[in-house]
């Protein structure tokens, strides 16, 4: 049995400790639990009965089945988002495939949210479905100034219909942090749409990318697995100071989850 210590603010996967078979091989017995979950979501998404209450519970089981086979989560800082009385911007880095699945049950129970994703995504088998039905904002990844066009034309009318937005300004998925490659989009789109921005630092790379379905790396327990939510801010002016502290804080806590 897996055993959680949760707050409104935080939670936090105990030791656990699964059987000897799954300790060997987490991979074979998670991506076989996990896509009985995407068939199941996919199912209830063709049939526009993929909601709320169905997102967190899919989200969920993600979450408990790499529990079981011994990941540990680690969240902190929900209270910057969750006391918030407007929609926000959150802008994270991006290492792997976890976070789009686990984000879910982690900030729609206390909000509406969606993300901004690219084209590709749409065309996935299965997953396709699923998220069409949170309707997220897509770009080409081709055409930097109509991606910018569509987030902020988009991201306005999902803001001011109460919606909140997850942004990775990053290109690509990488355990590493780039200021370089790590754009200001989330902080025009806030200021834009005069709401604040919540910096989100993860670490996800339990969930590694494979070859040659990147999607579908090796499980690795040992690697913790963390979300911390940074406070909330106003974007003021043209926003570069506000970037600059998401940088670092992202960066910061990467650097104190590194020496773990």
């Amino acid at each position: 049995m897996i055993a959680i210590t949760s707050t409104d603010d935080a939670y936090v996967t105990n030791p656990g400790g699964s059987s000897m078979f799954l300790h060997a091989v987490p991979g074979i017995y998670f991506y076989l639990r996990m896509l009985g979950v995407l068939l199941y979501a996919s199912s209830k998404a063709k049939k526009k009965r993929f909601f709320k209450e169905e997102w967190i519970e899919c989200s969920l089981e993600v979450i408990r089945h790499l529990e079981t086979v011994d990941c540990r989560f680690f969240v902190a800082g929900k209270k910057n988002f969750i006391d918030l009385e407007s929609p926000c911007v959150f802008v994270a880095n991006h290492m792997s495939t976890l976070e789009t699945f686990a984000l879910g049950a982690i900030i729609r129970p206390h909000r509406p949210v969606t993300f901004v994703i690219k084209e590709s995504l749409i065309r996935y088998p299965l997953f396709k479905h699923v998220l069409k039905s949170i309707e997220p904002i897509v770009v080409s990844r081709k055409n930097p100034r109509e991606d910018f066009r569509i987030m902020v034309e988009q991201g306005k009318e999902k803001l001011s219909a109460g919606v909140s937005i997850v942004v990775f300004p990053q290109s690509v998925r990488t355990p590493a942090l780039d200021p370089e490659m790590f754009n200001s989009i989330g902080a025009k789109l806030a200021r834009k749409a005069g709401v604040p921005m919540v910096p989100l630092a993860l670490k996800t790379d339990a969930w590694g990318s494979g070859w040659p379905l990147k999607d579908f790396g090796r499980i690795r327990p040992e690697r913790l697995i963390h979300f911390s939510f940074g406070q909330s801010m106003k974007v003021e002016g043209n926003g570069r100071e506000e970037h600059r502290k998401v940088i670092e804080f992202i960066r910061g806590k990467l650097e104190q989850w590194s020496k773990i």
